[in-house]
């Protein structure tokens, strides 16, 4: 009987180690191209969005920071109300608020508000 019952758990135990694989797999999927939020800016306004890449421009003081990252499609400012500005050149992952200010010709204007900063 205790074979009957390890053989039984075994396909359990595959199961949620499959489960809790894919969710970690999903987790670090989901980023979103700066490319695709400048294109259409509105369609993101509000929304909380993923980002990843390199940062170009940082500035902060006590505490507050703004920083800018190129993913290789385009630029998007960041804003951090915690946490200050990561150092030039690092890579760096941020989830945050995705505000669009305007457009104008091909110039689109936005600004990503951090609410998590992460390493990629």
């Amino acid at each position: 009987m205790p074979t009957t019952f390890r053989s039984r758990s075994k396909p359990h135990a595959h199961l949620w180690l499959g489960a809790a694989t894919a969710l970690l797999l999903l987790r670090g999927c989901g980023t979103t191209r700066i490319e695709t939020l400048l294109d259409d800016p509105s369609r993101y306004d509000g929304q909380t969005v993923r980002i990843q890449g390199e940062v170009q421009d940082a500035v902060g003081i006590l505490g507050l920071g703004a920083y800018a990252v190129n993913d290789g499609t385009g630029t998007l400012p960041v804003v951090s109300e915690r946490g200050g500005a990561p150092r030039v050149g690092a890579k760096v992952g941020v989830e945050g608020r995705f505000r669009a200010g305007f457009t104008i010709g091909t110039q689109s204007v936005a600004v990503l508000q951090e609410e998590r900063r992460y390493t990629p």
